[in-house]
C-alpha cells in the first residue's frame, strides 16, 4: 500500500499543533466552480487568489464525487500468476507463426471474459493489458471498448487503468480512418450480420457523452489529464506519434509498453493529420465549451498556472486556433479571447498584466508559446510589437523566457528579424555564458530560411573566440580533451549525458555549418587548427561528434576542406571504426571523399591492414560492413568503380551504349582515337628502324658479333 505524504520533524509537529489550537485549517480555503450541468459533478478547484499557497492546493483538489469511484475487486493469486505468464510471452512475442499468435491471443480473450476492469486496475497486470490492446484485431478493439464504456470516468482517474485508456485511444484511432474509407470485405460483412455492428467513431462518441459534466475536474487530475490529451487529439485528427504530440500527451517518465517485433500501423500514417468524421468536430467543440463553461477569465488564467490543467489549455487552444483561425480572434466566446480580452494588449492593460505574469513562470511560459505559435497573426504582432519586441535581448538571457523569444524568432518576418538579430547580436557573450545557445540557434537558422546576412553574427564569433579560433571551439563545445585519470567509465559517459550545455552547443555549430558564409568558415577554420589529438576527442565525444560528421558531409562543402580534415585522420582510422561513437565518423567519411578516389583507397589500405581487430569490433563490423572493404578483397576493380560513383550495372550499362552509339553513328570515341594515334606513332617508328639498317648493315648485329 502506498504511504501518506507527510511532513517529518519537530518543527512540523508544532506548527499542526499550533493550527489545531486556533483551529486554522493545513491547507487554504479554495473558491469551487460549478460545473456546466449545475449538479455538482465535475467540479472545479480553481484559485481566485494568487497567493502561492492556495496556487499550490491545487495539487491537493479532491475528488469529484469520491463515493462514487467504484473498486471492481482483485484478481487471486491463480489468475494473477496466469496473467503474468501471459504478459510474459506477449512481450516476447516469439510465436512461431502469426496463426499460432492470432490463437493465443483469443483464448487468452476468453480467459480475460468478465475481468477486464480487474486487470486494467491491477498494478502488476495492467500491463499485460496494454500489451493486449496492442496486438489485438479491430473487431477484438471493439469488444474490449465496449467493456471499457460506461466505466471511463473511473478508469481514466485510476494509476494503472488510465494508462491503458490512453493506449486503447491511441490503437483506435486509426480505425476509425480506415472505417471512413475502406471498404468491408465480405468476411467482415457476415461477421457483422451475426452480431450488431457499432462503429468505432460511435463508440469514441459514446465516451464523451460519458464524460460529460466532468471534464472540466478531469483536466485537472493527475492520472486522468493525460487521458484527456489523447482523447483531444484522437477527436482533433491530429498526428498520433509527431515530437510535439508525444511531448503533450506524455511526460518523459512515462514507461513505454511495447512488443517485441511487432509493428501496429505503419509510423508515416501515425506522423501525418488523419481523416476524422465531421462528428468528431462536433465532439470537440462540445469538450471546449464543456470544459470552459464555468470559468470565467479569471480562472482560465488560474489555470495556465496549474501544472496538469496547463498542458490541456495548451491543446485546447491549439486545436481551437488551427481549426477557426481568424475567427477566434473576433468571436468573445473563444479561448484565445477570454485569455486576452485586449485588442491591443498595451501596457498596463488586462491581457499585458497577464502576458508578463506569463514570461517569467516555469509553467505558464508553456502557454505563452502556445499562443505565440498558434494565435493569428493580427494578435502575434499586437502582442509582439506592444510587449516583446523592446524586450528581446532581456528575455532571451532569461532561463525561461528565453523559450518564449525562440518562439517569438520563429514567427518574425525578414524586417523584423533582421531588427531583432541586431538586438541579440550585442548579447552573444552572454548567451554562450549564460547557456542560452538555442536562441543562438534559432536566430541562425531563421537567417538562413529569411536569406538574411549573418556576418555580425560571425564577427561575434570572431570576437569573442578570434584569437585562438582552435581553442575557442573547445570551449564553445565544452570539450573535454584531456586524457583519463582512472575515472570509471560508466560515471564518465553518466557524466556526459548529464551535461545538456554540451548538447545546444553542439546542435549551434551544426547550424552554423549548414549556413554558408562567414558563420561555416568560422567553424571550418577552427577545426583546421585544431591538434589531430582534439580532433580525435571530440570524434570520440557523444555530442560533439555531430559536429566533426557534419563539417565533412554538409551541402556545398570545399574538397580542400574535406581532404585535409581527412587526411588529419589518415593513420588513426583503426582508434576510431572500433570507438562506439567514433566509427559513425569514419561511415561519414565515405561520402565526405566523393570525387577524392586515392583518400578513399589509402583509408580502405589501412583497414586492410587492421582487419582482424577491427572484425573483431561490433562497430568495427558496421564499418567494414559499410565502406565494402569485402568487395575491396577479393574484387576491387568492382570495388574501385563504385567508389568512383558507378555500380557494377552502370558500368556495364555505359558500356553497351558506348558501343551502339559508336555502330550507330560510324564515330569514334577519345579512347578511340588515342589509342590510333599511338599505334600508328608505334608503327612509324619500327618502320624507321628498318630503313635504318638497310642503310647501315653494320649497326643489324646488336649482340656483339660484329664482322
Amino acid at each position: 500500500m502506498p504511504k501518506e505524504n507527510k511532513k517529518r520533524g519537530r518543527r512540523e509537529e508544532q506548527k499542526k499543533r499550533k493550527l489545531a489550537d486556533l483551529n486554522i485549517s493545513t491547507y487554504p480555503v479554495q473558491k469551487r466552480q460549478k460545473s456546466e450541468d449545475g449538479d455538482g459533478n465535475g467540479d472545479v478547484e480553481i484559485i481566485v487568489d494568487n497567493h502561492e499557497h492556495q496556487r499550490d492546493a491545487l495539487l491537493y483538489a479532491p475528488p469529484a464525487n469520491p463515493s462514487e469511484i467504484t473498486f471492481y475487486g482483485l484478481l487471486d493469486e491463480e489468475e494473477q500468476e496466469y496473467f503474468k505468464r501471459a504478459d510474459s510471452l506477449l512481450e516476447l512475442n516469439q510465436f512461431a507463426d502469426a496463426e499460432e499468435r492470432k490463437l493465443f491471443l483469443a483464448n487468452l480473450y476468453r480467459e480475460a471474459n468478465g475481468k477486464e476492469l480487474k486487470i486494467a486496475n491491477s498494478q502488476s497486470c495492467s500491463r499485460l493489458m496494454e500489451r493486449l490492446v496492442l496486438m489485438s484485431t479491430p473487431s477484438q478493439l471493439k469488444a474490449l471498448f465496449q467493456k471499457f464504456s460506461g466505466h471511463f470516468l473511473n478508469l481514466m482517474q485510476h494509476r494503472f487503468a488510465s494508462h491503458c485508456c490512453e493506449t486503447l485511444f491511441l490503437r483506435c484511432a486509426p480505425i476509425v480512418t480506415q472505417e471512413l474509407t475502406a471498404t468491408v470485405d465480405e468476411e467482415q460483412r457476415k461477421a457483422d450480420a451475426e452480431a450488431i455492428h457499432v462503429s468505432m467513431e460511435n463508440l469514441f462518441l459514446y465516451t464523451v457523452n460519458e464524460l460529460e459534466g466532468n471534464l472540466g475536474y478531469l483536466m485537472t487530475d493527475h492520472f486522468a489529464s493525460h487521458t484527456i490529451r489523447v482523447l483531444l487529439v484522437v477527436l482533433s485528427g491530429k498526428p498520433l506519434q509527431s515530437a510535439a504530440t508525444n511531448s503533450m500527451l506524455q511526460s518523459k517518465k512515462k514507461e513505454k509498453i511495447d512488443v517485441n517485433n511487432h509493428a501496429t500501423e505503419s509510423q508515416e500514417a501515425n506522423e501525418g493529420y488523419r481523416t476524422v468524421p465531421d462528428s468528431f468536430y462536433v465532439a470537440v467543440d462540445k469538450m471546449i465549451t464543456s470544459i470552459t463553461a464555468g470559468l470565467d477569465s479569471t480562472n482560465l488564467r488560474a489555470l495556465a498556472m496549474h501544472p496538469t490543467g496547463n498542458p490541456v489549455l495548451q491543446l485546447l487552444l491549439e486545436i481551437e486556433c488551427m481549426r477557426f483561425g481568424k475567427q477566434n480572434s473576433n468571436d468573445e466566446r473563444s479561448l484565445i479571447r477570454r485569455l486576452l480580452p485586449d485588442d491591443i494588449p498595451e501596457e498596463g492593460t488586462e491581457g499585458a498584466s497577464f502576458i508578463n505574469g506569463l514570461l517569467y513562470d516555469a509553467v505558464g511560459s508553456r502557454l505563452l508559446e502556445a499562443i505565440i505559435q498558434f494565435s493569428p497573426g493580427k494578435l502575434f504582432k499586437a502582442l509582439y510589437r506592444c510587449l516583446l519586441k523592446e524586450r528581446l535581448a532581456t528575455l532571451a538571457r532569461n532561463d525561461i523566457a528565453s523559450y518564449v523569444v525562440i518562439r517569438i524568432l520563429e514567427r518574425l518576418s525578414k524586417e523584423d528579424l533582421e531588427y531583432a538579430m541586431n538586438q541579440l547580436t550585442p548579447q552573444i557573450s552572454a548567451l554562450i555564458e549564460r547557456s542560452r545557445t538555442l536562441v543562438i540557434k534559432t536566430l541562425i537558422e531563421r537567417c538562413h530560411v529569411r536569406q538574411l546576412e549573418t556576418k555580425s553574427v560571425a564577427d561575434a564569433f570572431l570576437k569573442i573566440y578570434g584569437q585562438d579560433e582552435a581553442t575557442g571551439l573547445i570551449s564553445l563545445l565544452k570539450l573535454d580533451t584531456s586524457p583519463d585519470d582512472g575515472m570509471n567509465q560508466n560515471r564518465k559517459k553518466q557524466l556526459s549525458s548529464e551535461e545538456v550545455g554540451g548538447l545546444h552547443s553542439s546542435l549551434l555549430v551544426q547550424a552554423m555549418l549548414v549556413t554558408p558564409g562567414p558563420l561555416r568558415d568560422f567553424v571550418t577554420s577552427s577545426l583546421l587548427a585544431m591538434k589531430t589529438e582534439d580532433l580525435l576527442a571530440m570524434a570520440k565525444d557523444r555530442t560533439a561528434t555531430h559536429v566533426l560528421q557534419g563539417s565533412l558531409t554538409c551541402l556545398d562543402q570545399s574538397s580542400l576542406f574535406r581532404r585535409k580534415m581527412v587526411q588529419r585522420l589518415l593513420g588513426h582510422i583503426l582508434g576510431l571504426a572500433t570507438h562506439a561513437i567514433a566509427s559513425h565518423v569514419v561511415d561519414a567519411i565515405w561520402p565526405a571523399t566523393e570525387g577524392l578516389l586515392f583518400l578513399r583507397e589509402k583509408i580502405a589500405e589501412e583497414m586492410l591492414a587492421n582487419e582482424k581487430e577491427i572484425r573483431d569490433s561490433f562497430f568495427g563490423r558496421a564499418v567494414w560492413r559499410n565502406w565494402m572493404m569485402d568487395l575491396y578483397n577479393r574484387r576491387r576493380r568492382e570495388w574501385l568503380s563504385r567508389a568512383k560513383g558507378l555500380t557494377k550495372g552502370s558500368v556495364q550499362e555505359h558500356d553497351v551504349h558506348a558501343e551502339k552509339y559508336k555502330q550507330r553513328s560510324g564515330t569514334k570515341t577519345s579512347i578511340d582515337l588515342a589509342r590510333e594515334r599511338f599505334a600508328a606513332k608505334r608503327a612509324g617508328n619500327h618502320r624507321a628502324r628498318r630503313e635504318e639498317s638497310h642503310h647501315h648493315p653494320r649497326l643489324v648485329a646488336v649482340d656483339g658479333s660484329n664482322a
